[in-house]
């Protein structure tokens, strides 16, 4: 597996879990937020510093940066819910929006891609 795979792996999985957290309603939302932090910090510091010209890589990066972005305020909105069913549209959304991501990993590894080192 190349190192993009590799790291796009890490990701998939971190994701995954995550949002298997959220779906049992297992994480307050001060949890939430610091796996996002270490999601995007894991994201900035390891899949964005990848040198590929790949434009499907390029073009999936660029989205998952996106959707990242996105999360945080999801994940702001459900600490203002107020109500159960808020409370639970605002999981669902995150829930969706880390189903979008996942989909992204999965794109990624689904490609050849080829590092260039």
């Amino acid at each position: 597996m190349s190192l993009t795979k590799d790291k796009y792996n890490t990701l998939f999985t971190e994701l995954m879990e995550l949002r298997s957290m959220v779906g049992a309603n297992r994480l307050s939302v001060a949890e939430l937020r610091t796996e996002l932090t270490s999601l995007q910090q894991y994201f900035t510091q390891e899949i964005v510093p990848l040198d590929n010209d790949n434009a499907q890589e390029v073009k999936f990066r660029t989205e998952t940066s996106k959707q990242l972005r996105l999360l945080e305020i999801d994940i702001s909105f459900l600490g203002s819910a107020r109500t159960k069913a808020t409370t639970q549209t605002r999981l669902n959304t995150i829930s969706e929006r880390l189903t979008t991501l996942i989909s992204y990993c999965e794109a990624v590894l689904a490609t050849n891609i080829t590092d260039n080192e």
